[in-house]
């Protein structure tokens, strides 16, 4: 059975480094990682490098449901690329595109799940990545 894919993407009004550090560091990840203001990311781990560890702990803010996300890092390119294994085999390319020195593309290609509709899918990583667009813009 062929794998569906989702593509989702954001154009932020920052420099590549600027996005690189806000996307990676789990300091700035608990800021922005999770689809809608009910929600929070009290937690983040990440090392970045292939074969390490990336952890996010994301859950509803009044305590009704809350899940572990996790995944492997199959490839790392600073301020370039990311790839990475979730923990149910699907895997997930980030990559990064300076624009003009003062804005970046982030494109975001991931394996669909098949327990929810994937526009919903789509949907709810589309609004992670806005979520991250308005935190890097504003600080």
């Amino acid at each position: 059975m062929e794998k569906t894919q989702i593509t989702i993407t954001a154009t932020i009004a920052a420099g590549i480094s600027k996005v690189w550090e806000y996307y990676t560091n789990p300091a700035h990840i608990t800021n922005w990682n999770f689809a809608t203001p009910d929600w929070q990311c009290p937690k983040a781990e990440n090392d970045l490098r292939a074969g390490g560890k990336y952890f996010a702990r994301m859950e509803a803010k009044d305590g009704s449901f809350g899940f572990d996300f996790e995944a492997v890092y199959d490839e790392v390119v600073d301020q370039k690329k990311l790839i990475y294994t979730l923990a149910d085999g699907r895997q997930v390319r980030t990559e990064f595109k300076d624009l003009d020195g003062t804005s970046t593309k982030v494109t975001t290609i991931f394996d669909a799940e098949t327990e929810n509709d994937v526009e919903m899918q789509r949907a709810g990583w589309q609004a992670i990545l806005d979520n991250f667009k308005r935190y890097v813009e504003a600080n």
